[in-house]
């Protein structure tokens, strides 16, 4: 007998991507040599990757670099080499590598140091500033560049916000370009980081890099129940170790007969009625009451017909009987 579960709505879980996330990054930089050497670039502010070409002295992890980076030209941390060359990555990801001007000098790393210490302060003024304006935004992080006169805002908001008096203000009091950049619930928490249910760091901010979208049909692929609380993070959006193991049971299920598919054998007809993907085992509810756990390889899809691969009496004597 089959037991309908209830199924909850949970579509307000998928991500939806800013403008901003549907625009592609473009980095003000001449083009690099097919075998210019490449580096891992981090942004500590913005919690991000990215790479970039250097032909000097070989750097060193923890190094401090000037370069352009998505945000405009400031300073990055270099994390390490890449293995692979400008060419292969260009070719094969379709980005636009820049160049790593030089290292950073110690007039501007004691700037930075400054900078973070100023940011504070910024940050209070802004909130303020927001309140004021009476605006529906949440602001996350103030960054000022070292390279360029200009102090980034990332904020987050359910709809689009009229700042443009805001930025006025913020102009007048700090006498440099304002740029203002609306991000998702799911980069606030890459940013700002935390434990998850599972006791280790967020994956969005230990794993630091593009998010990948996460969607309801990676639940439903994975078997999960369809319950807001269990698949989601602390963000409210659908957890991101959902994306990480798409690819396993994307791969997995081909090797399955699909649930719901009716197989005979040993004189009765069985339901497909739940895939195990990390045991490898299908669930199958007999017509005569019987339910069994039995492994996927006793299965083979031939002519695109799901079959079994080997004798009845085989199967039934790996299969585990249940209790219905």
């Amino acid at each position: 007998m089959d037991i309908e579960e209830n199924v909850e709505d949970i579509s307000f879980l998928e991500d939806n991507p800013t403008p901003e996330d549907l625009e592609p990054t473009v980095f003000a930089a001449e083009p690099l040599a097919p075998d210019t050497p490449l580096y891992r670039l981090h942004l500590d502010y913005a919690n991000e990757n990215f790479i970039a070409g250097y032909r000097g002295d070989p750097l060193r992890p923890g190094d401090k670099v000037m370069v352009v980076t998505p945000y405009g030209r400031d300073l990055a941390r270099v994390q390490g080499p890449l293995s692979c060359c400008c060419g292969q990555v260009s070719s094969h990801q379709g980005i636009n590598v820049p160049w790593i001007d030089r290292l950073a000098e110690p007039e501007e790393l004691n700037r930075e140091m400054r900078n973070r210490e100023q940011e504070r302060d910024v940050f209070h003024i802004c909130q303020e500033k927001i309140e004021i304006h009476g605006l529906e935004m949440k602001l996350v992080l103030v960054h000022i560049m070292a390279g360029e006169a200009k102090i980034w805002f990332f904020y987050t908001a359910e709809n689009r916000v009229d700042f443009r008096d805001l930025v006025k203000d913020l102009g007048g009091i700090f006498k440099t370009r304002i740029q203002m950049h609306q991000i998702g619930v799911r980069d606030e928490t890459q940013v700002v980081g935390g434990l998850g249910v599972c006791g280790r760091c967020y994956c969005c901010h230990a794993a630091a890099g593009k998010l990948k979208p996460v969607s309801i049909k990676m639940v439903k692929d994975q078997n999960l129940s369809l319950n807001s609380m269990k698949v989601s993070g602390p963000c409210g959006r659908l957890l991101c170790c959902l994306a990480y193991e798409h690819n396993f049971y994307s791969e997995q299920r081909r090797q399955f007969p699909p649930e719901g598919m009716r197989l005979g054998f040993d004189g009765t007809q069985w339901k497909v009625v739940e895939a195990n993907m990390i045991l490898g085992k299908l669930r199958l509810a007999g017509d005569d009451g019987r339910v069994l756990s039995v492994p996927a390889s006793a299965f083979e899809k031939t002519d695109g017909s799901w079959r079994l691969a080997k004798p009845a009496e085989t199967v039934l004597s790996a299969a585990e009987a249940i209790s219905p």
